[in-house]
């Protein structure tokens, strides 16, 4: 149990543990770098790749064990089931396109095995020449003005670059650059977004949500009538684990028992279940789980949006964004306990109808994934962490009305997809789920100054990770897919700001375009493609 715990942990935050002292070198020398990747997500991997292939030498830094972010850890999907697929170009387009060379397809495949995925990217990066760095993160940051001039990471090594490029989910690095950032909902005054701000689900459910002393139980965040719609709340949307299942006695091994299971919080539930029974409704367990299925017997798990209770966990994020290392890590622990448990209850605990546990009782993980951590993704699914405030902050309109900008590095048409916040008391026998946003997608251009800083605060860091978007806006961002295509962009710039020795925000523009049209990335809208994503079947707006 304990070796499990810690290959479970070290994935997702190896420079947190006892190994990584070990590894700290003696009196270690400076390394210096034209380019300084931050965060081996996929993001992070075009934007190395791409800079290398410009004449930069890279440096590319991944706080984990593996490279490849939740495309290698659980999402088998590029989300291009609610996008219009001719605005995936570039670097993208070249990933997935290299899928489709190893299933044979000889096109682009936007679904996939984790394993897969992480393999292509192994083969991109060695072919670039990019050994990525692993189990370290960035402890603080050197600044002459606004301009970084090393970053030191957490086994003592000095790090030196002539940009800095801060491709991770959290934007640890722009953060201790001392680059404005917010998180959470932005309320809708601020931008004049619609869909800004706290939202209250038009349904409420029924089941207690207090014990027999009037505390609310585990998994409620608070009272609704606390809150006020459209107001700016700090959480972010839902964080969880992806879990590779199979349900083919060949594919399959026991899902792992939590480590520190405690029934009491999933009383939220079980009272839930105690009310359908008493309405003599029936309950199946794709009311709280979906397994979605992708190749060789593997099935994806994921947060059931229309579900009461289901993978999210709810108000389990709220704090993530701004913690410290060593907090993260305890919050970490809590969503996997969480996680674990909730799978152990739905199969075993005499609450849950029968037809639900016999229906789990067929499911196992999927042999053939995260082999080094117990057949569980190591990675959280950290949807969104925190935000830049940076040269121009893309809102709702931007993605939706404004959608053409001149500085345009590429394009996404994602559907705005906002999981639930948090859960919310609406008295002591009802609650309602917070937070969910669902709206049609457009393709929209994205702009260079939203994954520049301004000026004044740092001239040699892009941030195409925790971008200059509201909390609305990022809901289309917030994709692999999406991801790589701003890494992209700001490989490429951070090579063009190397190579003409001028600040990021003085790169050209046009010339920028101009290269990244060469490499395929789609920078403008093409005449005859549809522009609304309102072929795509889906859920009613909220």
């Amino acid at each position: 149990m304990k070796l499990r715990r810690r290959l479970l942990l070290a994935t997702l935050l190896a420079a947190l543990t006892s190994p990584l002292s070990a590894q700290k070198p003696e009196n270690p020398k400076p390394e210096s770098y034209d380019v300084v990747v931050y965060g081996a997500v996929p993001c992070g991997i075009a934007a190395a790749i791409t800079a290398k292939r410009e004449g930069a030498s890279v440096l590319l830094i991944e706080p984990t064990k593996h490279i490849g972010g939740l495309s290698t850890s659980g999402i088998n999907t590029a989300e291009s089931e609610h996008m219009l697929k001719w605005t995936i170009g570039g670097f993208a387009d070249e990933f997935y396109k290299r899928l489709g060379k190893h299933y044979g397809t000889n096109q682009p495949e936007y679904y996939f095995e984790s394993s897969v995925a992480e393999a292509v990217y192994q083969d991109m990066l060695q072919e670039a020449g990019i050994t990525p760095r692993y189990g370290v993160v960035v402890a603080k940051v050197q600044k002459d003005g606004a301009k970084i001039t090393s970053i030191t990471l957490s086994n003592g090594l000095e790090v030196k670059g002539k940009v800095f490029i801060d491709a991770g989910y959290e934007g640890d690095l722009m953060a201790r650059a001392g680059v404005d950032y917010t998180f959470g909902r932005d309320s809708k005054a601020e931008y004049g977004e619609e869909a800004a701000g706290i939202r209250f689900d038009k349904t409420v459910r029924q089941a207690k949500t207090v014990d027999e002393n009037g505390k609310l139980l585990p998994g409620i965040s608070g009272w609704a009538k606390d809150l006020k719609e459209g107001d700016a709340h700090p959480g972010t949307m839902n964080y969880n684990f992806r879990p590779t299942f199979a349900n083919d006695p060949a594919l399959r091994v026991p899902i792992t028992e939590p480590k520190n299971y405690d029934r009491s919080r999933y009383k939220l539930l079980e009272n839930w279940l105690l009310e359908k029974a008493s309405r003599k409704e029936a309950v199946k367990r794709t009311d709280i789980l979906d397994f979605y299925k992708r190749r060789n017997g593997k099935f994806e798990g994921n947060n059931k949006q229309a579900a009461i209770f289901s993978l999210g966990h709810f108000g389990g994020q709220i704090g993530f964004p701004d913690a410290d290392y060593a907090k993260r890590e305890v919050m970490y622990q809590d969503h996997l306990d969480y996680t674990l448990g909730l799978l152990k209850f739905l199969r075993s605990d005499e609450s849950v109808p029968k037809e639900v546990r016999d229906d789990m009782a067929t499911w196992g993980f999927h042999k053939d994934e995260f082999k080094d951590t117990s057949n569980f993704p190591p990675q959280l699914y950290v949807r969104e962490a925190r935000r830049m405030k940076g040269a121009y902050v893309v809102r709702q309109q931007d993605v939706q009305t404004e959608r053409r900008k001149e500085d345009s590095i590429g394009m996404s048409s994602h559907f705005i997809d906002s999981h639930h916040v948090q859960r919310l008391a609406v008295s002591p026998t009802e609650f309602l789920n917070e937070g969910r946003i669902w709206r049609m997608g457009y393709a929209y251009q994205i702009p260079y100054r939203s994954l520049t800083p301004t000026p004044e605060q740092a001239t040699n860091l892009l941030v195409p990770g925790a971008a200059s978007f509201t909390h609305v806006a990022f809901c289309t961002y917030r994709l692999e897919s999406v991801w790589m295509i701003g890494g992209h962009a700001a490989g490429i710039a951070a090579a063009m700001a190397v190579k003409s020795d001028v600040p990021v925000q003085k790169v050209s523009v046009p010339e920028l375009q101009k290269k990244l049209e060469a490499q395929g990335q789609v920078v403008q809208f093409i005449p005859g493609k549809p522009e609304k994503c309102e072929h795509l079947n889906g859920p009613p707006e909220f």
